[in-house]
């Protein structure tokens, strides 16, 4: 009975032994393989069908959808992957689209298993459990072979994870119309230098209007030459660049940091010229101003640099064409060497394990350079690897009719190769606090503009009429209001 009794002792040893080793080996050839914790084994003849929501229109819509009839026709029909892609409308519709599924409003739909979305966005989802984590399903080789500013825009719960997969990026330019900017430079011996600085372009906006008023024998009617698309991104990266985070994450908490003296060189150099005319924004973008021929160069994004005009119109009938020169985008007079990052990632969302791999696995291709590439020579955004950010690289899928986006997309290459990519940490009540930046100073810059326009109009030379705009007393009155305004967006990240 002893014998019996130590012999099945053994046996028993044995096969917890076997049994834990098969385990382990399951476990490392299978379930916590890199990039497939779960072990997912997907079947071509019963694709995973995977939902995307996204904001892409023009040229980006058709890029995208290209890629994505690409892969169903490729990888994903031998992996069985079947993507779904839908167009939401504008940035704003999609973040309400998505906030609606994920908050399970009435009459929303079913959330799907990719969104785009900036940090905000994906930050509030996340808080409600809907993120998935994608460090799991990415090598350690293949983190690396992404812009490490990209995937760290996804790590906002102050941890290693990783919320957000990069997909496409841009930056800010500076865009001419140099057309009309040649005429200018002809007769008053301007020159391109002085677009290097914040500085520089304030002063040639100066020279401009004056320029414009000579022509005339109408006082005052000079033409604004400058405008800019996303004032959030110039106060943001203009504190950068001046050695200020105006919003920041320590220790759990939203800080602000709305340092009076820096934000007065954002002032000055933005809403002084703004009220004396030198700068304008009348329609949505300015690439529409650029249209009607009220300004003629502006910072926009690469990805907008598609939509520049190629005629300015006068008129319903009268129009004449123009050129595009792109430049990068200005900074500070000796401020640090800043760029603006932008441009959406996608979101995954958490849905069963086949669906999140197979979710993954539609990112991984779609960012693989050959086909990254093709949607940014397409589309004007930037490839999101080392690899494929290479111009070399670019170059060989842009056709020879394609002048003005090598351009661009050269332009835009060395800044990200050249400049520390920066964009704010996500907050609470970040999406607010950067619409106070985005709105709360042109909106008075636009008021206050009218009213100098109204007292001109009655007879005051321009310095009368700003004077009560330019003083000590009206900044320090507006800069408490903001800081006051932003201070209430300050609190707890609670991610």
């Amino acid at each position: 009975m002893r014998k019996r009794g130590r012999k099945t002792k053994q046996g028993r040893f044995w096969g917890m032994l076997l049994g834990v080793l098969l385990a382990v080996g399951v476990w490392s050839g299978c379930g916590n393989a890199e990039g497939n914790p779960d072990g997912v084994k997907l079947d071509p003849d019963n694709p995973v069908v995977v939902t995307v929501w996204h904001y892409y229109n023009g040229a980006q819509l058709e890029a995208f959808s290209s890629l994505v009839e690409r892969f169903n026709n490729t990888e994903g029909k031998e992996k069985g992957i079947l993507v779904e892609s839908s167009s939401q409308g504008n940035v704003s519709d999609l973040e309400d689209k998505v906030m609606d599924a994920v908050n399970n409003q009435v009459g929303a739909r079913e959330i799907p298993n990719i969104f785009a979305a900036y940090a905000d966005t994906a930050y509030q989802a996340d808080r409600l459990g809907y993120v998935v984590d994608l460090t799991p399903y990415l090598t350690e080789e293949e983190k690396n072979g992404y812009i490490k500013e990209y995937l760290e825009e996804g790590c906002f719960r102050g941890d290693e994870s990783i919320r957000i997969f990069p997909v496409a990026k841009s930056v800010e330019l500076f865009m001419l119309n140099s057309t009309d900017w040649e005429k200018f430079a002809a007769a008053t011996g301007a020159s391109t230098d002085d677009f290097s600085t914040i500085e520089g372009i304030a002063e040639v906006a100066r020279r401009y209007y004056e320029w414009t008023d000579s022509l005339t024998e109408e006082p005052e009617d000079g033409k604004a030459f400058f405008g800019r698309d996303a004032l959030a991104n110039y106060m943001l990266i203009g504190a950068r660049q001046l050695g200020t985070e105006i919003f920041s994450v320590k220790d759990g908490k939203a800080a602000l940091d709305f340092n009076k003296e820096t934000v007065r060189r954002l002032w000055d150099n933005y809403y002084i010229p703004y009220i004396n005319g030198y700068f304008a924004a009348s329609g949505r973008f300015r690439s529409d101003d650029v249209r009607t021929g009220d300004i003629i160069a502006f910072v926009g994004s690469s990805s907008g640099a598609t939509f520049f005009p190629n005629e300015v119109f006068l008129n319903d009938t009268d129009s004449y064409p123009i050129r595009l020169e792109v430049f990068p985008c200005p900074g500070f007079l000796r401020g640090e060497n800043y760029a603006v990052q932008q441009g959406a990632g996608m979101v995954v969302t958490d849905k069963s394990a086949e669906e999140i791999y197979a979710s993954v696995q539609f990112l991984k291709w779609l960012t693989r350079p050959e086909n990254n590439i093709v949607f940014s020579v397409s589309s004007g955004y930037l490839p999101v690897t080392r690899e494929a950010n290479q111009m070399d690289a670019i170059r060989n899928y842009l056709s020879d009719s394609s002048d003005s986006m090598n351009d661009i997309l050269s332009v835009a290459v060395n800044t990200v190769n050249g400049s520390v990519l920066y964009t704010p940490k996500a907050f609470p009540e970040g999406t607010r606090a950067r619409s106070i930046l985005e709105y709360d100073l042109q909106e008075l810059a636009d008021r206050d503009h009218n009213v100098v326009l109204d007292r001109i109009s009655k007879g005051m030379t321009r310095s009368q009429a700003v004077s009560e705009f330019v003083t000590d007393e009206y900044f320090n009155s507006w800069y408490e209001s903001v800081y006051e305004k932003l201070e209430g967006c300050m609190g707890g990240y609670d991610g």
